[in-house]
């Protein structure tokens, strides 16, 4: 609910309705992308949390929750002074952009916090056979949230208004309160023997905790994978949709069928994923798979508008998101086993900051890159679809880089 409402309505809300600058509009956008790196912290102070109750994750999530409510609580009200909207024409500029800015940061930590917080929670409850088919349930109701809050958010401002947006944002801060309340309830037992337990344990500090989990042997190379095959399959997410209407000429409607059908393929993939995870398959054989199958599936996608191919586009954009699909779970799984029991958070920490730094910069990059290869005509190809043809064989390349340091990972007899 809370990347629809950064990601998709508000970036159109900023921009058409309120007349805010694009370049601001993203720089906002990439403000929670600040806190990523900061999750191997969080994530190690949950795992090192003191509390009378005897709680270990859930005051974290709490939080995070907090941290979120707070930006959201604020937001509609920064965006609105931003824009100039009302008595605030006259505001000096800074407010409004700092403001802003500030209620975008507060929303993103919270987010991040509560993820991190909360996948270590998961695990902590979870039999290692069943963390499949929990990270399956996580990723299948991302995409549940995402479609529903879409069409609720699309039903509930067809008729924009100031007045409606304040409504719908600061509905949004109750409902992912209530939500992640409902989520925490009873999940950790109150102890008073635990408690005590964690007021009198000795633990390393963040660096010495670090340094141990970055030497435990095959942690850096899966991370690298991770970081890697993110980095490359997050360039096309929002690639796709403008290649299939300025290469292939595609109307809108189309677009967003294909759109559909990439979440299809990631659906797809997660269902498999768990299945054959929860069957005893090992995770980094299945990432590997799923790095592997994004070779083939950028290349359809780039020979559709050679032959020219519209089944070929069709395929490729079911196979990206497949290889998504399987990449993703196979990769989390593998971080979630790889963790030591009492350095949990540490490992989903280091995973969030790995993959949501490297998701972001690829969807960052990804039109920057195509926009300097535009400036260049006939460089990298010709016609509208040289330099997204471009774009989608570097990113293959660089699946090949993460082939090549997934293979050793596969082979090895632990993972």
């Amino acid at each position: 609910m809370t990347l629809v409402l950064l990601a998709g309505t508000l970036n159109r809300v900023m921009i058409v309705e309120m007349g805010v600058h694009a370049s601001i509009v993203s720089i906002m956008l990439a403000m929670p992308l600040l806190f990523a790196p900061f999750r191997t912290l969080i994530g190690f102070k949950s795992d090192t949390n003191k509390s009378a109750l005897g709680l270990k994750r859930v005051p974290w999530v709490w939080k995070g929750t907090i941290y979120q409510f707070g930006g959201f609580a604020m937001m509609p009200f920064a965006l609105l002074v931003l824009s100039g909207f009302g008595e605030s024409y006259d505001a000096p500029r800074w407010i409004g952009i700092s403001a802003a800015a500030l209620a975008f940061l507060l929303v993103g930590a919270g987010a991040h916090i509560v993820q991190t917080a909360g996948l270590a929670l998961a695990t902590d409850l979870v039999e290692e056979e069943d963390h499949p088919k929990v990270v399956g349930l996580m990723y299948v109701m991302l995409l549940f949230g995402s479609v529903a809050s879409a069409l609720i958010y699309g039903f509930l401002l067809s008729n924009y208004t100031p007045g409606r947006l304040i409504q719908v944002i600061q509905g949004t801060a109750l409902v992912s309160v209530a939500l992640n309340m409902a989520a925490l309830w009873r999940q950790e037992a109150f102890d008073r023997a635990k408690a005590r337990e964690m007021e009198a344990a000795v633990h390393p500090t963040f660096k010495d905790a670090f340094n141990e989990l970055m030497a435990q042997r095959g942690m850096i190379p899966l991370l690298a994978v991770i970081a890697l095959g993110t980095f490359a399959y997050g360039m096309a997410d929002v690639l796709l949709e403008p290649y299939g209407g300025q290469a292939l000429g595609l109307s809108v409607g189309d677009t967003t069928k294909l759109s559909a059908l990439f979440a299809f393929g990631t659906l797809s993939g997660f269902g498999l994923a768990s299945r054959v995870l929860g069957r005893g398959m090992k995770p980094m054989h299945l990432g590997l798979l799923g790095a592997i199958i994004g070779v083939p599936g950028f290349g359809a996608i780039i020979y559709s508008s050679l032959l020219p191919m519209f089944a070929l586009f069709v395929v490729g954009t079911y196979v990206v998101g497949f290889g998504i699909g399987l990449f993703g779970h196979a990769t989390l799984t593998a971080t979630m086993r790889a963790a030591p029991s009492d350095r949990i958070g540490l490992a989903l920490g280091a995973w969030g900051a790995v993959q949501a730094t490297a998701a972001g910069l690829g969807i960052a990059l990804a039109g920057v890159v195509r926009d300097g290869l535009v400036a260049m005509p006939g460089v990298f190809g010709s016609g509208a679809a040289g330099p997204y043809n471009t774009v989608f064989a570097l990113e293959a390349f660089l699946l090949l880089i993460a082939i090549v340091f997934a293979v050793p990972l596969a082979l090895s007899r632990d993972k």
